[in-house]
């Protein structure tokens, strides 16, 4: 019953922008922590970002701060991703995931840490 869906991604060249959205429906993740992974084929899902239940504290991979930031609308019960100044070792699979636990102020960078995922986006960055 609980689904996350991501939208947002496609084909970008070296240097260009894309916004992933994450659209939650089946319960509130408004005391949640979510985040954000990606997988490139051959590897292992790595993590990208996370953001506490009211988006006051957020983390970032060292390969993505500063050209990346995750936001959320709890309103919307939604998360986003902004990419900016994207490079070819950005293309993966985009995965949206949250916490199934209330966690106020957590930010979880596993992926054990996570209960609930979405299906994935493509993002291809062309040289």
């Amino acid at each position: 019953q609980v689904q996350l869906v991501e939208s947002g991604g496609g084909l970008v060249q070296t240097g260009g922008s894309l916004r992933l959205s994450c659209a939650a429906s089946g319960r509130s993740f408004s005391s949640n922590a979510m985040g954000w992974f990606r997988q490139a084929p051959g590897k292992e899902r790595e993590f990208v970002a996370t953001i506490s239940w009211n988006g006051g504290n957020t983390y970032y991979s060292d390969s993505v701060k500063g050209r990346f930031t995750i936001s959320r609308d709890n309103a919307k019960n939604a998360e986003y991703l902004q990419m900016n100044g994207l490079k070819p070792e950005d293309t993966a699979v985009y995965y949206c995931a949250a916490d199934g636990d209330y966690n106020y102020g957590y930010l979880p960078q596993s992926v054990s840490q996570y209960e609930y995922w979405g299906q994935g986006t493509q993002v291809t960055v062309s040289s």
